[in-house]
């Protein structure tokens, strides 16, 4: 039967992994948030932008009909760059959650090999030594 160090010693482990878990996700959330945020942000500035050109196009007449289609073209393009910049921070935040579970799933096999290795149940012919990396 194993101490009562020796099962402190492995809650604990599993304590860091869940621990850096959880910061592992957090930071992704939060990456999430803001590229939501700056898509949100551009969405509302292009609506506002192509709002106001078609208000000068009914005040002005012909003169700034060719002002507001720039204007338009701008808002277009503002918004495709939004949009853009969206799919770019969903994709990196993707990435991100990826690494960052596998990285958590890396913590919590050691951590049981750990625990396991502590109560004597690990494999004794395989290589018992465990390495860790700070992420």
């Amino acid at each position: 039967m194993a101490s009562h160090d020796q099962s402190y010693k492995a809650g604990e482990a599993k304590g860091q992994a869940q621990e850096k878990t959880g910061q592992m996700v957090g930071k992704g959330r939060e990456a999430t948030d803001a590229a939501k945020e700056k898509a949100y942000a551009a969405k509302d500035r292009a609506e506002a932008a192509k709002g106001n050109a078609q208000e000068k196009k009914d005040q002005a007449g012909s003169f700034l009909k060719d002002k507001t289609e720039a204007a338009k073209q701008k808002a277009s393009e503002t918004g495709q760059s939004a949009r853009e910049t969206a799919e770019a921070g969903k994709e990196k935040t993707g990435g991100l959650l990826q690494q960052t579970g596998e990285q958590v799933m890396n913590v919590a096999k050691g951590a049981a090999d750990t625990v396991k290795h502590t109560l004597g149940l690990g494999d004794t012919d395989a290589d018992t030594t465990t390495t860790t990396r700070d992420y």
